[in-house]
């Protein structure tokens, strides 16, 4: 995603376009939710890097309303199409991959499931670094899915269908970046909160095995906390 041009949808496979992927996403949304120590977000801005068609945003309102958010993608349809769904809230999206832009504006940041799509980590770092204020925080999920015997068609469905390739980082790499940017590092695995759903027309995984591995040993949620002094 860093340095990429702008592009209409992320997902290009005609049968499941952008709005499968948001009604897919909502269940994760509220199990990141659960991972987020902040409470009483009020008074916070709040960016959502990666915001496709802005859902995220509009969620995390109506659970934890906050001052004001804006949500950045490169993908343009996707972004008109947020702008069009937020109604009264105090939200506003962009096409852009310049979150420095909002410098030292940000409370807190989120990105759900971008990280594998974002090819130079340090660049990203510094960039979320610019758009956070002093002491504030970047929650970013990633999934490890190194080991997983689905990962080569993991990875050949995102490069067919997506409009960025699939990064395969190691968690050193996306820590070892944030690191170097004088971040504080934390990181947890995001685990299943009750029963894991099967369903019959499993998009991702060769069979059940494979998803649980994912559901219990692949799915991680970072902390980032920008240095107190900017």
């Amino acid at each position: 995603m860093s340095g990429s041009q702008l592009y209409d949808v992320w997902w290009t496979e005609p049968e499941s376009g952008e709005q499968r992927m948001e009604d897919g996403h909502q269940v994760h949304w509220r199990k990141v939710l659960q991972y987020v120590e902040e409470q009483d977000l009020s008074e916070d801005t709040i960016l959502d890097f990666g915001c496709n068609q802005g859902g995220f945003l509009r969620f995390l309102h109506g659970e934890r309303p906050f001052r004001s958010g804006i949500g950045i993608d490169l993908a343009r349809r996707s972004v008109e199409i947020a702008n069009k769904r937020k109604g009264n809230l105090p939200i506003h999206y962009e096409a852009t991959s310049t979150p420095e832009q909002y410098r030292h504006r940000f409370d807190l940041a989120i990105s759900i499931s971008v990280i594998y799509l974002i090819s130079d980590l340090r660049e990203h770092a510094w960039k979320i670094k610019q758009a956070l204020k002093p002491g504030g925080v970047y929650y970013a999920t990633y999934s490890d899915y190194a080991g997983n015997p689905s990962l080569p068609s993991i990875r050949e469905k995102i490069n067919r269908h997506g409009s960025l390739p699939m990064n395969e980082h190691t968690l050193d790499d996306i820590a070892g970046a944030f690191l170097d940017e004088g971040f504080q590092v934390g990181i947890r695995r995001m685990l299943p909160q009750g029963y894991v759903a099967v369903s019959g027309e499993e998009r991702w995984f060769n069979c059940v095995s494979d998803r649980m591995l994912f559901e219990y040993e692949q799915m991680y949620i970072f902390r980032f906390t920008a240095p107190a002094e900017a």
